[in-house]
């Protein structure tokens, strides 16, 4: 086994929690049960890993062997990389039979012709995704193995999502490969990023409801609380404005926990609307302008901003369609003067 094989696979044992490691060494299918009883998983993780090595030598494992397990490792943990979003477009609306064969060789055919050090390595999943990562190289450099780009693409879809690597100059290679392996004619990034892989799912297949057409119009249970002020008007007047943000809030997000979105960009095209004797603009040009959001949890800040009292409520149809609009790449372009009065950082 290569000296580099061994290392790479030695560093892949050391990122899994030991207590975890049996677990993913049996999902991984290289070692036998008979391999695995020799294994004493209470030692220290450099001893196990080290162990590892050895019985990987004995069953001569290559660099596709490897990168398989480091894909189950970042399949079960798929939060610690940053995840965008690409959809990809027919010329026709026909469906054609997914074969998972000719998309591997059309994937690799493509890829290699344009760089022939690369290694590709595919595995899938029983939610008919496919798991594909590649390590990149140069035409005079063997491929990186330690920055791997990630595509996990749902045949019959044509939702991608990938993890780049630091080199992004490899991305448009990438996205031309994944083009002509699932019979498409262009694919384009939307804007939506993630750490939550599962969320980003959520929200692109539409497993995510975030309206509901129908609320109950049973007021909020009153407590019974004493008012503090001689009037008590104004006591229902703060718990009747409680209740009207409560239901607007609900009708909008639901009662349900948000997805966890962590990016999402606006371009805006607006017209200034002014007395044409102030001679403000002499010209009718639109104003544009390109608006970015970011917070460990955009969608559950954004919920939060009306109970706080950060927001009027309702809050405005630009920052709450995010989910619906994520399907157009956040692309909204408004032509009727209408452009967020304020935008409130999460």
């Amino acid at each position: 086994m290569d000296e580099t094989v061994a290392e790479y696979i030695r560093r892949t044992v050391l990122k899994i929690p030991r207590d975890e490691i049996k677990t993913m060494l049996q999902k991984w299918s290289f070692l036998s049960e008979a391999q695995l009883q020799t294994l004493n998983f209470h030692q220290i993780k450099e001893n196990i890993s080290q162990q590892v090595v050895q019985l990987c030598e004995e069953n001569s494992a290559d660099i596709k062997q490897a990168a398989v397990l480091d894909i189950i490792y970042n399949h079960t943990y798929q939060n610690k990389r940053m995840w965008s979003v690409y959809q990809m477009k027919k010329s026709g609306e026909e469906l054609e039979y997914f074969d998972i064969t000719d998309f591997k060789k059309k994937f690799k055919g493509r890829l290699r012709s344009a760089l022939k050090n690369v290694t590709i390595t595919f595995k899938e999943y029983e939610d008919n995704a496919i798991w594909i990562r590649v390590a990149w190289g140069t035409p005079h450099k063997k491929p990186n193995q330690y920055k791997p780009s990630y595509v996990v693409y749902h045949s019959q879809t044509p939702y991608v999502f990938i993890s780049a690597s630091v080199l992004k100059s490899n991305l448009p290679l990438l996205c031309q490969a994944l083009i002509v392996a699932c019979n498409y004619h262009d694919i384009r990034e939307m804007e939506l990023r993630s750490h939550s892989l599962n969320s980003l799912k959520d929200i692109v297949f539409k497993r995510y409801s975030q309206n509901f057409q129908t609320y109950y119009s049973k007021p909020l249970q009153e407590r019974n609380v004493e008012p503090e002020s001689g009037d008590i008007r104004i006591v229902q007047e703060n718990r009747s404005e409680k209740e009207r943000i409560h239901r607007l809030n609900w009708e909008v997000f639901g009662c349900g926990p948000q997805p966890k979105l962590e990016f999402a960009q606006y371009k805006l095209e607006t017209m200034f609307k002014s007395d044409p004797k102030m001679g403000v603009l002499d010209k009718k040009e639109p104003f544009r302008c390109l608006v970015k959001f970011s917070s460990p949890h955009l969608l559950e800040s954004l919920k939060s901003l009306t109970p706080a009292g950060m927001a009027d409520a309702p809050l405005s149809p630009l920052l709450t369609c995010i989910p619906h609009k994520a399907r157009n790449y956040f692309k909204i372009r408004e032509k009727k003067g209408l452009v967020p009065e304020s935008f409130v950082s999460p």
